[in-house]
């Protein structure tokens, strides 16, 4: 059984969530407007400010898209009232970051600076404050959205295990490694 699957999602106040005939659940929020489409053994009710998702049976297809499209319309939920904010830091000597609109400006240590367009959907703010790290902030309703543009920044240059040079998320634990050892 389906331990997620199984609990209501509660809509809080401002968000409205509507269920197509054709199983395309749309979600209406302050932050932005999100749909999705549900597979159709799935079933979606609103009711009393609550979305139920039911599953005509126990086999293993059904259990996994119960809980998956229940996580799905969370997701959506949470984006449209409160939104998702991801912070990224460039760590090493020279590694810079600024925004002008949508157009991301990386200079990390290539022979090049790297120019990134965002999405419309995803705001970015690049803050530089002297004595530290740049900070890359992204802001989106949409939580995969969000995600892949973050991962993508990160790939441009991944976090080194020796010195910790790269993009980093703030807060995220580095695993180190030692470097040569002076034994002669």
């Amino acid at each position: 059984m389906s331990r997620i699957g199984k609990l209501p999602i509660a809509i809080p106040a401002g968000v409205n969530v509507t269920v197509s005939a054709d199983n395309v659940v749309a979600v209406k929020g302050p932050k932005g407007e999100l749909s999705q489409e549900i597979d159709s053994s799935i079933k979606v009710a609103v009711e009393e400010g609550q979305v139920v998702l039911t599953r005509p049976s126990d086999s293993k297809p059904h259990k996994s898209m119960h809980g998956l499209y229940r996580s799905l319309i969370n997701n959506m939920v949470i984006g449209v009232s409160e939104g998702y904010e991801i912070k990224q830091e460039l760590v090493g000597v020279g590694y810079r970051a600024t925004n002008q609109g949508q157009i991301l400006e990386l200079i990390l240590g290539y022979s090049h600076p790297i120019y990134f367009e965002l999405p419309k959907e995803v705001k970015v703010e690049a803050v530089t404050d002297k004595r530290a790290n740049p900070i890359i902030t992204l802001t989106s309703c949409d939580k995969q959205l969000i995600g892949q543009v973050a991962a993508k920044i990160r790939s441009f240059r991944k976090p080194e295990p020796y010195k910790g040079k790269g993009i980093k998320f703030v807060g995220e634990q580095l695993r180190r490694k030692a470097g040569k050892s002076a034994n002669s």
